[in-house]
């Protein structure tokens, strides 16, 4: 689906929003439900990715094909490799095979799993024979994608021993192991992160737990954007969200003050207001700890013709694409003055925007929907805008309720 998108009418927006739930605290609330079956969740996502790792996770034995799910991949892999009597192969796209899962297998391996590369060693498919892992100790390097570290945690209170997880270096998307440990305490695990290391108890079973996920702040991100790249007086009301989130890119807040945006909470909601237009000319952050709202935020400063500089994003190499190299490629298209290296993006100042231009968007979601509040500052065309069904199906039906024209062409 190739879509032409333009700008509302009247660019003083004013509308709600209801989005589903986050796509990284669902998957995980999952995994949980499988290891405690008693365990209930509301607000559930509708996206691909967590319909891949509900399909995933009543699998016994045979193929499991997770296409483009990271997340469900690295998630799958621990509880695979802990159900006892199990046996699969995991598998999925072929962008997925070449993204790396080495570190997490040999620390699956050192705990006494049994999982065997079918084609390319350290990539996926991986062949799984569940066995009871008793090894209760293992190290990992801290820099890597904290989904190699969520792993681990989310099975550690099934194993017999629990688990000491070690890791090693400067720690990187911390919010993220928060947000998977925070999800073990409201189900009754114990644990603790101290320094460099964490620790999860084993615990057989729990009581009854209604897990509540909250709405994605990573979808969020786009309406920030948009509020952002409006007029001075828009307001974009999103259902629903928690003051004290879990959430890693829940730092939207913070980050958007320096585009004029406000945040305010009306109990289960956030309010979105653009009060200014930016006093500053040039924008930098360190998105070590959210670098899933890169696209969003470079795509932001460029139709506010502001210079940044975005460092931190060395885990952006091995995402749904190279998400670095692809901000390059499409921002350039529309006239960016724009350098990245493996882990940093620098925008410089742009005096005009090229129109009609197609955003290639790679087998990734967020290149869809990063570059679609754009269309408030010129008409453009998103290829494979069907893509953002692997976290927000209704991403489009929602733009359209703020006036944004979408055409399918």
């Amino acid at each position: 689906m190739k879509l032409h998108l333009s700008a509302p009418s009247n660019t003083l927006l004013k509308n709600s929003i209801q989005i589903t739930g986050s796509k990284s605290e669902s998957n995980r609330s999952l995994l949980l439900q499988a290891l405690y079956p008693n365990l209930s969740i509301e607000n559930l996502s509708n996206s691909d990715d967590a319909e891949v790792m509900q399909k995933g996770l009543k699998i016994e034995n045979g193929v499991v094909d997770i296409h483009h799910a990271g997340t469900a991949m690295r998630f799958l892999t621990g509880y695979f490799a802990s159900q006892e009597g199990k046996e699969v192969t995991l598998t999925g796209s072929q962008r997925m095979t070449e993204r790396p899962v080495k570190v997490l297998v040999e620390a699956l391996q050192s705990l006494g799993a049994e999982i065997e590369y079918v084609k390319d060693e350290g990539y996926p498919p991986i062949k799984i024979k569940g066995k009871k892992l008793v090894e209760s100790k293992v190290s990992l390097p801290a820099n890597i994608s904290s989904q190699y570290i969520s792993s681990l945690l989310l099975i550690a209170p099934s194993l017999k021993n629990g688990l000491e997880l070690e890791l090693v270096g400067k720690i990187t998307s911390v919010p993220y192991i928060k947000m998977t440990l925070a999800l073990l305490s409201q189900i009754g695990v114990e644990n603790s992160f101290e320094g460099n290391t964490i620790k999860v108890a084993p615990k057989a079973s729990v009581e009854n737990v209604n897990l509540v996920v909250e709405s994605d702040w990573s979808s969020a991100s786009y309406y920030y954007s948009i509020v952002a790249l409006s007029d001075v007086g828009s307001e974009i009301t999103l259902s629903a969200y928690k003051n004290n989130s879990l959430q890693g890119d829940s730092v939207l807040q913070e980050l958007y003050t320096e585009f004029g945006v406000e945040t305010h909470f009306e109990g289960n909601n956030v309010v979105l207001r653009k009060v200014e237009n930016p006093a500053e000319k040039k924008a930098q952050f360190d998105l070590s700890n959210a670098p899933d709202i890169a696209q969003t935020i470079a795509v932001t400063c460029f139709g506010l013709k502001m210079e940044c500089h975005l460092t931190g994003l060395h885990t952006l190499k091995i995402k749904e694409t190279d998400r670095l190299e692809a901000l390059h490629t499409e921002l350039s298209k529309l006239g960016a003055n724009i350098a990245v290296t493996d882990k940093e993006l620098t925008l410089g100042l742009s005096e005009a925007f090229n129109t009609e231009v197609a955003i290639d968007t790679y087998n990734d979601h967020r290149m869809a929907m990063a570059f679609a509040p754009l269309a408030l500052k010129v008409p453009l065309y998103i290829n494979d805008a069907g893509v953002v069904s692997k976290s927000y199906p209704d991403f489009w039906n929602d733009l359209e309720k703020l006036g944004f024209v979408s055409k399918d062409i």
